[in-house]
């Protein structure tokens, strides 16, 4: 489960899959308040190139962008906020929402985290690692992800999502100059994000099956609200 937590079974996965582009909408319409031009703004061209490996549509893309720029007569008032708390048995959770109203998520959540428990803002932080994440496939069945993470700048790596795949993780300053340096080492970049890494993951053998349906069932509930972009758990694995 790791760092990010994933939709599992194939009716969440699809589900999750349509949400995608409403995420990375609303990630590139923040983007963009820094500028409409992707070669003059780091952060939306990372957006953009994510955007353009899921095969977002043109005119989605280009709509987006506007908006956030403010090139069309339609407001763009989003808020990035972060709700810290813990799932069933203490599995501590940081979930990343973008909404136009923050009346209305903040009830949504606490209604979410009954089932858990909603902490108050650095009651779990402390235990997460704000890293830059970026997920690579090799271009070659040869690729060295040790030297290439080395070569690139990044300060450590794991197991991407994807079978073969790499999770380069880096500092938040440096996830630009690394995504850019991993294709020129054999690695072609699949994601770019910034998020959080558990710092003392719990072991997910310590969890009965139950215990852990029961973590799944209410971290999948979460990822149902339409404001939630990510969902950082402290399991291991």
């Amino acid at each position: 489960m790791g760092a990010q937590w994933k939709a599992k079974g194939k009716e969440l996965v699809a589900n999750a899959k349509g949400k995608l582009f409403t995420k990375l909408v609303k990630d590139i319409m923040i983007a963009a308040r820094n500028g409409a031009d992707p070669a003059q703004n780091a952060r939306l061209r990372l957006v953009v190139e994510q955007a353009r490996k899921v095969s977002m549509p043109k005119d989605t893309l280009e709509r987006a962008i506007k908006k956030g720029a403010g090139l069309t007569d339609e407001p763009v008032s989003f808020e990035r906020v972060i709700y810290e708390g813990f799932a069933p048995h203490q599995v501590p959770v940081m979930v990343e929402c973008l909404t136009d109203n923050v009346k209305r998520t903040a009830p949504e959540m606490r209604v979410l985290f009954r089932k858990g428990q909603l902490g108050t803002s650095g009651s779990v932080a402390w235990d997460f690692d704000h890293v830059g994440m970026i997920e690579a496939a090799p271009l070659a069945p040869d690729a060295d992800a040790e030297m290439a993470a080395i070569e690139a700048g990044a300060q450590d790596l794991e197991p991407g999502d994807e079978e073969g795949t790499t999770l380069f993780l880096t500092d938040p300053a440096d996830l630009d100059l690394v995504s850019r340096a991993l294709p020129a080492q054999g690695f072609n970049v699949l994601s770019v994000k910034l998020g959080y890494k558990p710092k003392n993951p719990i072991d997910p053998a310590s969890l009965s099956t139950a215990d852990l349906e029961e973590v799944e069932a209410f971290l999948a509930a979460i990822d149902a609200n339409d404001d939630v972009q990510e969902i950082y758990v402290g399991l291991a694995g």
